[in-house]
């Protein structure tokens, strides 16, 4: 019974070990590849697939997913002789398995050697300033070369990236210099605009309140001028409303000569030529008015013999001022004429 037993538990160890390698459960987004006494047979694909025990072999998974490779920094020369280093990153993808497997040994190392040749060849083309300014340019140029020479590999490039481009540290200082200047001089170019925009408000400000100073005086002249002339106006309606005589007018201009000789710095003054007329007029009224208060007394006796008059051409003589005009008042009688030039400066010989 035991070596019955023993060969029972034998048949069934081995009946499990077939039925394990009987299923094979793909996971999704993989694949694998089977072979038949070493020569590939078929694709398995994502769920349950059964093979052949001990006669079919699955030789390897492949993950059809993206995937993300970076690859260390790479030292390369650029047009300009010129040692920067660059780091790239490959997303790529397996559309075809047996491709992958059977097309080339190592599809990892070989899609690094490729970034890096292909790399080298663009960045020798281009200058310093060309590649830290093209990474557009070199990801296009990149992607296009390795998605056409890994395409024969069941894989396809998705996108390639340049992570970091790392010039000489003393290319760095240079080019932070350089930053620094341009900085400078874009701060001084904004002060400088700030400064002369300033400026012109500053002079349109001033311009306006120059402009508006100017017509407020303007208005003001304006408005005083019809004040004035609004006065003169009324006092001349005034006047003629009045009906003032010829007596009066000419006393108030008497009463204006004080104001010509008003100020210490006054050493000569000069008459107006109307004085005349204003004092022969201020002379009739003085000798009317004592006409009259004659004629309306009454009392007064009438003189005995009247002297003669002068006649109107002949001039008294004064020997301090000189010969006089004569004039005549209202009636007729011949009186001097009254010249106040010569009168002031009888009276103020000093002037």
């Amino acid at each position: 019974m035991e070596p019955v037993l023993i060969v029972l538990v034998v048949l069934v160890v081995v009946a499990f070990i077939a039925l394990i390698k009987t299923i094979q459960v793909i996971p999704q987004a993989s694949a694998a590849i089977v072979e038949r006494f070493g020569r590939y047979t078929r694709t398995l694909n994502a769920g349950l697939n059964i093979v052949v025990p001990f006669i079919d072999r699955v030789r390897n998974r492949i993950d059809l997913r993206e995937q993300v490779v970076p690859f260390p920094p790479q030292p390369v020369i650029t047009q300009d002789n010129l040692v920067v280093n660059i780091d790239t990153v490959i997303y790529y993808q397996v559309t075809d398995a047996r491709a992958a497997t059977y097309e080339v040994a190592s599809y990892i190392q070989a899609i690094e050697q490729l970034t890096v040749t292909t790399l080298r060849n663009i960045i020798g083309s281009m200058d310093l300033e060309s590649t830290l300014t093209s990474r557009e340019v070199i990801n296009a140029g990149l992607r296009g070369v390795l998605d056409e020479a890994t395409g024969k590999w069941g894989i396809r490039v998705n996108r390639v990236e340049l992570k970091a481009i790392e010039p000489p540290t003393s290319i760095q200082d240079s080019m932070e210099k350089q930053m620094r200047a341009e900085r400078d001089k874009r701060a001084a170019i904004l002060t400088a605009e700030g400064n002369r925009q300033s400026q012109i408000l500053r002079a349109e400000g001033e311009k306006q309140a120059e402009v508006l100073k100017a017509e407020g005086e303007a208005q003001a002249a304006v408005l005083r001028a019809d004040g004035e002339a609004a006065a003169i106006r009324t006092v001349f309606e005034a006047i003629h409303e009045g009906d003032a005589d010829q007596k009066l007018l000419a006393y108030q201009y008497l009463q204006t000569l004080p104001e010509l000789a008003k100020g210490d710095a006054n050493k000569l003054w000069i008459i107006p030529s109307e004085i005349g007329d204003a004092l022969k007029g201020l002379g009739g009224a003085f000798t009317g008015m004592t006409g009259n208060g004659g004629a309306n007394g009454g009392a007064a006796a009438a003189p005995t013999a009247a002297p003669a008059a002068p006649p109107a051409t002949q001039v008294p003589l004064d020997p301090a001022v000189g010969p006089r005009p004569l004039d005549t008042d209202t009636k007729g009688a011949a009186r001097p004429r009254i010249d106040p030039l010569r009168e002031y400066r009888k009276n103020n010989p000093e002037q």
